[in-house]
């Protein structure tokens, strides 16, 4: 059994179990290579992530979100016509993963010149501000407050 220290178990972080499982997860997918990708920033609100996938048509790729998570994946098929004297470039077949943040939309994805871009968009949430109602202790009949009554039982009368 292994014991595993986690950056989210101080008691004033509540709710973060499910960023702990994404942080998992992104540790998992960061060991893959292939195929070679760039993120880069399309304005204010826009995020572009590319990936070199040089030989693959676009029957060969697909894109698909899952559980806030964006795969890619990409499957060649071996010509039976074709009689290698030497093959240097393997058919072969991938998945990338991105963990998307809550909120993050796809709204394109396109293939040219072995590039796939895939457009992404990250509305900018309005700050909320929440206010919460303190409620008093509700009086008992007669407009008295409650009072509590100490009881020992230390039989003081003997």
């Amino acid at each position: 059994m292994t014991t595993r220290l986690s950056l989210f178990n101080s008691p004033l972080l509540l709710g973060f179990d499910q960023f702990e499982r994404t942080l998992d997860r992104i540790a998992k997918n960061s060991a893959e290579g292939y195929p070679p990708y760039n993120i880069e920033q399309i304005g204010d609100d826009g995020l572009r992530i590319t990936l070199a996938v040089a030989g693959f048509t676009s029957e060969d790729l697909s894109v698909q979100i899952e559980d806030n998570q964006l795969v890619i994946r990409g499957r060649q098929t071996d010509d039976k016509s074709r009689v290698y004297l030497h093959r240097g470039i393997a058919a072969r077949q991938f998945q990338r993963s991105f963990v998307l943040a809550e909120g993050i939309e796809v709204v394109g994805c396109s293939l040219d010149n072995g590039l796939l871009n895939i457009d992404l968009t990250r509305p900018m949430p309005e700050p909320k501000v929440r206010t919460i109602k303190i409620e008093q202790p509700k009086k008992a009949a007669g407009g008295a407050m409650p009072r509590t009554i100490d009881v020992s039982a230390d039989g003081g009368d003997d």
